[in-house]
């Protein structure tokens, strides 16, 4: 009984390894995530930020940042075991908008953000926040 134990515990890891949802590697993957203020400035002089951002996760905050414009906010993160990764922010447009949205969710981005060195980049902009796999198309994925 002891043998069959023995020989069952690796053969059931060894299928379960097999048919796990994504591949092995994606654990080390570290992907980047950038979030650009491209905000217009309107009356506010070129120096005086005019977007705040504050991103966190169930276990990690980013932290906050006021932002000027052309700024970047950038942090990287590995996906959990559990494909459970999900970073979300919110961006207030001083004195303007405010929005709440998913920068990282690792089941929706996993495969995405991939194509372009491993990046989800996004573009916050006047009409809404913008997502984009390779830095050329940008699709607007949260309006304001």
């Amino acid at each position: 009984m002891t043998n069959l134990k023995g020989i069952a515990l690796p053969l059931l890891l060894a299928f379960s390894l097999m048919h796990f949802p994504f591949s092995e590697s994606s654990w080390f993957i570290n992907y980047h995530i950038r979030i650009r203020n491209d905000l217009p400035l309107f009356k506010t002089p070129p120096e005086t930020p005019n977007l705040f951002l504050d991103c966190k996760s169930k276990n990690k905050d980013v932290g906050d940042k006021l932002m000027l414009v052309k700024q970047d906010y950038t942090w990287d993160t590995k996906i959990n075991f559990a494909r459970s990764t999900h970073f979300y922010c919110n961006a207030r447009w001083v004195d303007h908008k405010e929005i709440t949205f998913d920068a990282f969710k690792a089941k929706r981005d996993e495969s995405r953000c991939k194509k372009y060195h491993n990046s989800c980049m996004w573009s916050v902009r006047s009409d809404g926040i913008y997502f984009s796999n390779n830095n050329a198309t940008w699709q607007n994925e949260y309006p304001w």
